[in-house]
């Protein structure tokens, strides 16, 4: 369906809805009393385009027949497997890379804090919410990274939103990697700065637009991801340090999905590529994943921590992280520290998996085997009816579709931990293989779906 212009999904989903109601109205008599018509208006909530488009994707989906694979609920501690609704399943769905949400000593740092702290710092940290573990954690992040200092806020999503939209402005320029994290864009908007998304991956493109654009903007400002979420790639660092340098630019670099799975000790894309840490302005990364908590970071000189402590709304005008959370995220550095073979294994079991699957016939894409692997199925019907076939099977892995990403690279998405075994990954990729067969030799791809309902004899049968 990456033929089909939006006017013609939204023309076809209108059909599909028209035909339906014709079903559903047959042999029907109307109702004595009318309906009451919700009170037309202008401007109000159902004027907003997004609502509008989340509406009719939600038909659209009921139409089709698809089961809503968002919002799990998961009975306990999510690992390698998971409990939902009752039922034990193989887990490809969370963040736990190295296995430390619930491991013992986490745990007891965050029980700790929250009996000497309470549950909150019930104030912003410049106020009045500043705790010992803040300070500690902070501590820890800096010399994980090798730089200076860090700050750390409630919210990775708000760490990039509020760093980016403070410290650019209108006379700025933005170029971010075209699979950069939402949090990214979205931070480079509120900036107001021009924002270029430049082709993934690609240097080149970023020094062609830097040679033709660079003297018109005061300051420029590059961001990329440590590994990519969708796609489980890398960027070439670099290069792409290179380029910053001889450009006047500056670089920052979000971890979130490579601190504690890139480099032998877990330290991120600076160890994995053997690069001063200096080099990168800005170490951006969530407490998240590896670090079993909530809320991000940023890491780089002392100067630059202070002011924004001092200055980024994000953080001034935030409450503190809440000490338990800080608690585990410190203590889960100590633990990645102490066994590098959480790291080691993470990464054999990533590589493993990408191999397994490319035997298979699986479409991996550009994944580097690490802690992402997607597998691309081509459109966003597939992909969620192979979800759904999956979980079905005892196997959790989500559905990433239109227009999170592009309609041809709807996929399923696998996130790796240290804990998947080899048994476990050899019987997944073996069901997602015939599962994704034998969907296709069924022909219930979008595109042959869409035109079967969209003919006459289906609308007045």
């Amino acid at each position: 369906m990456s033929d089909f212009t939006n006017r013609a999904k939204q023309r076809l989903v209108e059909e599909f809805l028209a035909a339906r109601r014709r079903r559903e109205g047959r042999g029907q008599e109307a109702s004595a009393a009318p309906a009451r018509k919700a009170k037309a208006t202008s401007n109000g909530l159902d004027s907003i385009p997004g609502f509008k488009q989340f509406h009719m994707q939600k038909n659209a989906a009921g139409v089709l027949d698809l089961d809503n694979p968002f919002f799990q609920v998961h009975d306990g501690r999510a690992g390698a497997t998971s409990s939902i609704g009752g039922q034990e399943v193989l887990n490809f769905a969370s963040y736990n890379y190295l296995g430390l949400n619930g491991h013992p000593e986490v745990n007891a740092a965050a029980i700790e804090a929250m009996e000497r702290y309470g549950t909150s710092a019930s104030a912003s940290r410049l106020v009045a919410g500043e705790r010992p573990v803040h300070a500690q954690l902070e501590r820890a992040i800096a010399d994980l990274h090798g730089v200076e200092d860090a700050v750390v806020m409630v919210s990775g999503h708000a760490t990039n939103v509020t760093t980016i939209g403070h410290i650019m402005g209108q006379r700025d320029l933005i170029l971010y990697d075209s699979w950069m994290h939402n949090s990214g864009v979205q931070g480079a908007v509120l900036a107001g700065a021009r924002r270029i998304a430049f082709p993934h991956n690609d240097p080149q493109a970023v020094e062609r637009l830097l040679a033709e654009q660079r003297k018109r903007y005061d300051r420029v400002l590059i961001l990329l991801e440590g590994v990519y979420s969708m796609d489980g790639d890398l960027p070439d660092l670099a290069a792409f340090i290179d380029i910053k340098n001889r450009y006047d630019a500056i670089l920052l670099v979000d971890e979130a999905h490579s601190l504690g799975v890139l480099g032998k000790t877990g330290r991120g894309i600076a160890e994995h590529c053997g690069i001063d840490p200096h080099d990168v302005d800005l170490w951006m990364g969530t407490l998240s994943k590896t670090l079993s908590g909530c809320g991000g970071y940023i890491a780089s000189r002392s100067d630059f921590v202070e002011y924004l402590k001092y200055t980024a709304p994000g953080f001034v005008y935030s409450v503190g992280m809440p000490p338990p959370i800080a608690a585990a995220a410190h203590a889960s550095i100590q633990v990645m520290l102490r066994e590098p073979e959480r790291v080691a294994r993470l990464q054999a079991r990533g590589h493993y998996f990408l191999e397994t699957a490319r035997a298979a016939g699986l479409d991996v894409g550009p994944s580097a085997g690490y802690s992402v692997v997607p597998v691309i199925v081509g459109n966003s019907v597939l992909a969620a009816r192979l979800g759904h076939r999956l979980l079905e099977r005892g196997i959790n892995a989500l559905p990433i579709v239109y227009p999170a990403v592009p309609e041809k690279s709807a996929r399923l998405r696998f996130f790796l931990t240290c804990e998947h075994e080899e048994e476990q990954i050899r019987e997944t990729v073996a069901v997602t293989a015939e599962e994704l067969g034998a969907l296709r030799a069924k022909g219930r791809n979008l595109r042959e779906y869409a035109l079967r309902m969209a003919m006459p004899e289906h609308q007045d049968s």
